[in-house]
């Protein structure tokens, strides 16, 4: 019987009738004494609001902190407080956001905006990017993306202009079969007539422009023999032509026929300039000589400083300076031929070794007398800008691509690059900032050279895929051009009046 009388005994022992008071508190338990306490600080202001009334006495794990960290045993997540206030202004902005505004909205716009501060920290109106009505908002302050930007009250300046369009596709395409793949040679040019002069292995063609009439000017007796240059007068009544058996020949177009033939070189005459009644020609040789088609000795001055073939000839517009560029990478500024034959210009005035690469490309600016631009071949690519007065080199810009032409359009003040390898493309830069305004497309092998038509408005160039492309780049806006027209009437009428 006495086994009996333990187990009751240790059954009632285990039974739980009486409350633990030295355990961990319940969880209901603290969950009541916890929301009791929140009630009481939030209407005590004299009382923190975040000190915990849990009975545990489980130190915390960073003593000196109001918070309290809660013991492991039985214990929970952290629930942050809240008080009745933050409550309510959740509650409002909840409810209260998207209702219409009242005869007292300006006051509830202050005390909502308050209560966003307090407690988001910022203005919710602030942080918006689209509203149903009301001003755009502007971009904040430092802000650089503005094409993000979705709205905004700066209005697009009326000065800002677009640019004008430029077609990618040539207006015209012409063959040139028997086309002399060189790129020292200069085989086509334009007259102040309209006529294009193109020069197919032996032969001189004439193309009329205006009305598309082809002509054969003229053909060398021997075969084996080229064409290597061609340039018209200023007036577009003869043309010189340079040919690879050492001879330039005078040519009058309109009655087809041969005025003179001048030898005075020792190699092939690969470039051609026209200054008033003197041409000056580019040899192989690297000599450059001047001739005075007025007289029966032709050849007044040899200028000799290149060493190898002179594949660039450029008089300025005004006459005073001849520009020169040579396979030996130099380009020269000569002065102008002086009658009676003083002998000073033999002497260049300018003479440039920056290039590493032939310079065929040479080109004078039509508005600014004094600058001349030139252009590298395959090792330089380079396009620069000289001062003949400071002999500085003002600008240059890398073009990726051998230079083969440049040529200044005054309609636009633009300046235009013909290219060779790898490109075989035409450039349009804007002078004197070289920002590509647009890139040509179109040939197939190499751009030799690039003329510019009379009126300034098309561009012709001709390439090693036997094609010539015209290219109407730089049309005068229609009021720019009449205005133009009506300046030089009137100009006209008053000179005319004059000689009366």
């Amino acid at each position: 019987m006495a086994q009996f009388g333990y187990e009751n005994d240790i059954h009632s022992i285990l039974k739980l009738d009486m409350p633990i008071t030295n355990g961990p508190m319940a969880r209901w338990q603290r969950k009541a004494s916890s929301s009791n306490t929140s009630a009481i600080n939030g209407l005590s202001p004299g009382k923190p609001a975040n000190v915990s009334q849990s009975s545990s006495k489980t130190p915390s794990k960073t003593p000196g902190k109001a918070k309290k960290t809660p013991s492991k045993m039985g214990a929970d997540r952290f629930i942050p407080i809240r008080n009745s206030k933050q409550m309510d202004v959740a509650n409002f902005l909840l409810t209260k956001e998207n209702e219409p505004s009242e005869a007292n909205a300006p006051a509830a716009s202050v005390t909502q905006k308050v209560w966003s501060v307090t407690l988001n920290g910022y203005n919710i109106e602030d942080a918006k990017i689209l509203h149903l009505g009301g001003k755009p908002l502007n971009a904040p302050e430092g802000y650089q993306n503005n094409l993000k930007v979705l709205y905004s009250q700066a209005t697009t300046p009326a000065s800002v202009k677009k640019s004008r369009y430029i077609s990618t596709t040539p207006d015209r395409i012409l063959d040139a079969p028997d086309l002399r793949n060189d790129f020292y040679l200069n085989l086509i040019d334009w007259s102040s007539r309209n006529f294009m002069a193109v020069a197919l292995h032996n032969n001189v063609y004439l193309w009329d422009a205006s009305q598309g009439e082809i002509t054969l000017l003229m053909k060398l007796e021997r075969e084996e023999d080229y064409i290597c240059s061609v340039s018209w007068t200023k007036d577009g009544s003869y043309l010189a032509i340079g040919t690879s058996d050492c001879k330039v020949q005078l040519w009058d177009v309109e009655n087809q026929k041969r005025l003179r033939s001048m030898e005075s070189h020792t190699a092939r005459v690969g470039s051609l300039s026209w200054n008033d009644h003197v041409v000056s020609s580019g040899s192989r040789s690297g000599h450059i000589h001047h001739h005075d088609v007025r007289v029966a000795n032709h050849h007044i001055h040899t200028l000799t400083t290149h060493s190898q073939e002179v594949c660039g000839l450029k008089w300025s517009p005004d006459g005073r300076y001849l520009a020169s560029g040579g396979n030996d990478n130099l380009v020269c500024v000569w002065p102008r031929v002086q009658e009676g034959g003083a002998g000073n210009e033999s002497q260049f005035v300018r003479c440039w070794s920056e290039h590493q690469g032939a310079v065929k490309a040479l080109a004078w600016c039509p508005w600014q007398s004094s600058i001349l631009a030139s252009g590298g071949g395959t090792s330089d690519r380079h396009i620069r800008i000289w001062n003949v007065n400071s002999g500085s080199c003002i600008s240059s810009v890398d073009t990726q691509s051998q230079i083969s032409s440049l040529v200044f359009a005054p309609n636009y003040k633009e300046l235009v690059s013909a290219h060779g390898y790898a490109h075989n493309n035409v450039a349009i830069w804007k002078y004197p900032s070289f920002t590509k305004v647009a890139e040509l497309n179109g040939h197939e092998d190499r751009v030799l050279n690039m003329i510019l038509s009379p009126d300034s408005s098309t561009i012709a160039t001709i390439a090693g895929d036997e094609t010539i492309r015209l290219w109407k780049s730089f049309e005068i806006d229609p009021v720019k051009k009449k205005a133009k027209e009506r300046l030089v009437k009137s100009t006209s009428s008053v000179i005319h009046q004059s000689i009366r």
